[in-house]
């Protein structure tokens, strides 16, 4: 996906670093960084008042509403709560300035073992201007999440 993505932006053989890309691509990038752990490639794509996790009443710690890229900063931080089992996106779709992914995703709480399953979860990234993130959430089935959390 990622390389079919890249193509789009290649010039005479070469892609400019300095060019705009456009929200599914960018999408894409930040999705890569993620899988290998490289959060301050993640980063640079957020804006500096990006409104992470937006709506979100919750009170799992990677699902609480953030303000801002030190917001999102403690949002992967809160990830060393768990062990990712499954992350595996499977549609990228995308209008305009927003993109939506859905995901398979597994993982385990480690101050309990419990699991989190999510079949075809969906991330929802919304674009500024400058091509930042600007919103992001998970729209998936928090309770499970709540539930996984709060059982001691």
């Amino acid at each position: 996906m990622l390389n079919q993505l890249e193509n789009s932006v290649v010039s005479s053989g070469t892609a400019d670093a300095t060019a705009p890309r456009e929200p599914l691509e960018t999408t894409g990038i930040v999705i890569e960084a993620f899988q290998k752990g490289d959060i301050a490639q993640v980063l640079e794509h957020v804006a500096e008042d990006v409104d992470w996790e937006y709506d979100s009443a919750v009170d799992v710690p990677w699902y609480r509403a953030r303000k801002g890229k030190d917001g999102a900063k403690a949002f992967f931080e809160s990830l060393a709560a768990v062990e990712f089992l499954r992350f595996d996106p499977s549609t990228y779709l995308g209008k305009d300035d927003v993109v939506v992914v859905i995901i398979q995703g597994d993982y385990r709480l480690r101050s309990n073992g419990r699991r989190v399953v999510y079949e075809d979860g969906v991330l929802l990234f919304r674009y500024d201007a400058e091509g930042r993130i600007a919103e992001f959430a998970h729209r998936v089935d928090l309770h499970k999440a709540w539930s996984a959390y709060h059982e001691r």
